[in-house]
């Protein structure tokens, strides 16, 4: 049997799973080797060993990726592994070792894994460059210019002369500028003239910028925040370091002054940023600190480009890179910080399997590798303010705005009231009254679509009223059919025509999109520039900077988007943001629905007044009693923080306790829930002494997709490990039932997301 990934070993592994190319694509391949007695105690996953590999005596270094007690193929014909190589663990074996670490956390096949962390080279054109050098000194030149001056073989002679005015020429200028054929080439090469040297090309993303060098003096409060991180550091205090700032307050000062303190050191930086739309700006700002060594990656790049920023990393050009997560598997050989700014992001967590989150795998590379973390946000998430406030993280404050201005102003208006005077447009009174007013001062304004659950619950417009699951708190998903579902439990009723609190008709989903929104505002302010950002507006390669650009440089007076436009952005212009629908991330069902509520309208209204003139938010929503969107309003994070926290340890969610989401999907509906039922009894045996609870099985969020069905377990627990166990535990258990492996499963620690 294969022995899961961090259960001790009660027999020892005989055998070793190795990848001898980690350069290629197909990593799946791996090859089966023996080990040898001597080496059984010492052998790790990660480790580089030296194996014979194909016929006679060839040997080739590969990496150890799986330790196993079973034989796949004839044992007498297997070889056996020769050595542990001398590098022992080098930076592919740590990638190697986090990438275990992350299929044991996070659940998924260790190849899952592998193809996550290491950088890959698929099957793209590679860029190369060709250059002729000249082989023969000067003298030798000039009496083969006399010999082919003499018989009159022009094309040969255009080309020795070029060689003769500089030893290289590029192979473009001979063809495009000398009009010499490849013949011509090979026959001075054949005579020993010159030589055909080919380099590769790694392309750069990064758009090469004539910046002065930025510089500037911290604040007191920054300077106090770096010197006790490198105190820290210095003094082997490796917990991170969450820094809780308001918006503006210069937290990415601080990220450059210690990443200047890290490059002083030889060491390299990665920054994690949660979204595309934020690279622009950001390499931006680090650009004018580091110049050329930074670079950036994201899903827009080409796949050639993706891989060639690891390789400049890899080398050494590179020692800053900027990316969303997949930037956290950088393949730098001596990395020292690990930067995760607007920490409390939900696209830090990965959708596909391994479903790790950044954060957590950026603390356990560090470890690895004696790196540190430093955590940044505005709106921190419940989890991390909590390990900030147990003692796991250290917890730094900027309450100040950098250059003094003052957080914005909210006002919050109630849709209700806006629906009882006969307004039934989506923008307010008080919102349409504000926006005439900047527009005739010649000031820029967002609008912020929080389309974030779109259309997945049902409320009044009257009274606000939102339909609820009565046993886990959070709000009903309206399907196909009139169904109203609780993805947590699986309860189900029909939806209502009326009101169950009012009586009012008005009750159904929000139908409005980003495009609606730009029309209504185009049509309501004929003479306003309005530009619109989101997923179809920024689906093209550059399609989220030539946006910001144009509105950072006012070529527009109104940006309307969605989230994207909300995070990180600063424009000085910008003095008033209105948010249009509170409500649709408030009842999402999802139990962090509150969190993400605030969290986005925070930050929306932080975007506002971070120039001279003071900024205003109007946050429009049918619930505005809701403890949410009160702190929201207030900008009072750790009120907002007392009232969530409280909730979660009432309905034992994380952090109080923690979830493992177990996803099962197959092509027939009665064998799904028969491996359901299944799984559940198991989980009923096996759970013993531990206070776990289960939870379902209730239907996916969409319950078939593509004709494959779906289904969701929950296991709710005090520890991590107890989780983690179980997880193994089902594995184990559902590659011995044959007719289980019929059905998919996957596993989801903490999920962000529906499914």
């Amino acid at each position: 049997m294969h022995l899961p990934y961090g259960r001790k070993r009660w027999i020892v592994a005989r055998y070793a799973n190795i990848i001898v190319d980690i350069s290629m694509e197909k990593l799946d391949k791996t090859f089966q080797y023996r080990i040898p007695e001597e080496l059984k105690d010492a052998l790790t996953v990660g480790m580089q060993v030296v194996v014979p590999f194909g016929n006679g005596t060839r040997t080739l270094t590969g990496y150890v990726v799986e330790l196993t007690d079973t034989c796949e193929f004839d044992p007498s014909r297997m070889k056996e592994i020769q050595k542990i190589a001398e590098k022992g663990i080098p930076l592919e074996g740590q990638l190697i070792s986090l990438a275990q670490w992350m299929r044991l956390t996070y659940g998924a096949t260790m190849n899952q894994a592998l193809k996550t962390v290491l950088p890959v080279r698929k099957k793209v054109q590679e860029k190369t460059r060709k250059k002729l050098v000249r082989t023969i000194s000067l003298e030798q030149a000039k009496d083969y210019l006399e010999m082919f001056e003499r018989k009159h073989q022009t094309a040969r002679l255009r080309l020795l002369t070029a060689l003769m005015d500089t030893p290289e020429v590029d192979c473009r200028l001979v063809s495009e500028q000398l009009h010499l054929t490849a013949s011509t080439v090979k026959k001075l090469e054949e005579m020993g003239i010159l030589k055909v040297e080919t380099a590769t090309l790694l392309r750069n993303p990064v758009r090469t910028y004539e910046l002065e060098p930025h510089s500037f003096d911290l604040t007191v409060r920054q300077q106090e925040i770096v010197d006790d991180i490198r105190r820290r550091t210095r003094a082997g205090d490796r917990r991170p370091s969450l820094i809780y700032g308001i918006t503006g307050s210069g937290k990415t000062a601080i990220y450059l002054e210690l990443i200047e303190n890290v490059l002083e050191q030889g060491k390299d930086a990665i920054v994690l940023i949660p979204e595309i739309a934020l690279t622009f700006q950001t390499a931006l700002r680090f650009y004018k600190r580091f110049g050329d060594r930074v670079s950036i990656i994201n899903s827009r790049l080409s796949q050639g480009e993706r891989y060639d920023q690891f390789e400049r990393a890899k080398r050494g050009e590179v020692r800053v890179m900027i990316g969303p997560r997949s930037a956290l598997f950088t393949p730098f050989q001596n990395l020292g910080i690990i930067v995760i700014d607007e920490e409390h992001e939900a696209s830090y967590k990965s959708e596909t399997a391994p479903r790790y989150h950044a954060r957590e795998t950026a603390i356990e590379r560090a470890r690895m590798t004696d790196a540190f973390v430093v955590l940044g946000s505005a709106t921190p998430s419940v989890e991390s303010y909590e390990n900030a406030n147990n003692g796991t993280y250290c917890l730094y404050r900027l309450e100040q705005r950098i250059f003094g201005q003052s957080l914005p102003a909210a006002e919050v208006v109630d849709l209700r009231q806006e629906l009882k005077a006969g307004n039934r447009s989506i923008l307010s009174r008080r919102l349409r009254e504000l926006m005439e007013d900047r527009l005739n001062k010649r000031q820029q304004m967002m609008l912020f679509l929080n389309r974030r659950g779109y259309a997945g619950f049902v409320s009044c417009r009257a009274c606000g009223h939102v339909l609820k699951c009565p046993h886990c708190d959070v709000s009903l998903s309206l399907h196909t059919g009139g169904r109203m579902v609780c993805h947590y439990c699986g309860y189900e009723e029909q939806a209502k025509k009326e009101c169950p609190s009012c009586g009012s008709p008005y009750i159904g989903a929000f139908r409005a999109g980003t495009q609606q929104v730009a029309e209504i505002v185009q049509r309501e302010f004929p003479k306003a520039r309005v530009l619109r950002m989101d997923m179809d507006t920024t689906k093209n390669k550059d399609g989220h900077e030539k946006i910001l650009e144009a509105f950072s440089e006012g070529r527009a007076d109104i940006l309307v988007g969605t989230q994207m436009i909300v995070k990180g952005h600063d424009f000085p212009a910008v003095t008033l943001v209105g948010v249009l629908a509170a409500d649709l991330s408030l009842y999402t069902n999802d139990y962090r629905a509150s969190e993400r509520t605030f969290q986005l309208l925070t930050q929306a209204a932080g975007r506002a007044g971070r120039g001279r003139e003071e900024g205003i938010a109007v946050i429009q929503t049918y619930s505005p009693e809701h403890y949410s969107i009160e702190a929201a309003a207030a900008q009072d994070y750790d009120m907002f923080f007392q009232k969530e926290l409280a909730y979660r340890q009432l309905m034992e969610y994380p952090p109080a306790s923690y979830l493992l989401a177990i996803y099962l999907s197959g092509k027939e509906k009665e064998k799904l829930e028969e491996g359901a039922g299944k799984l559940k009894e198991m989980l009923f045996a096996k759970i013993g002494s531990r206070k776990v609870q289960i939870i379902g099985p209730a239907d996916a969020y969409v319950a078939k997709v593509n004709d494959i069905y779906r289904k969701l377990v929950y296991l709710k627990g005090r520890k991590t490990e107890q989780l983690i166990e179980l997880k193994e535990q089902i594995e184990f258990f559902w590659q011995e039932n044959m007719e289980l492996q019929q059905l998919n499963i996957q596993f989801d620690m903490n999920p962000m997301n529906g499914f």
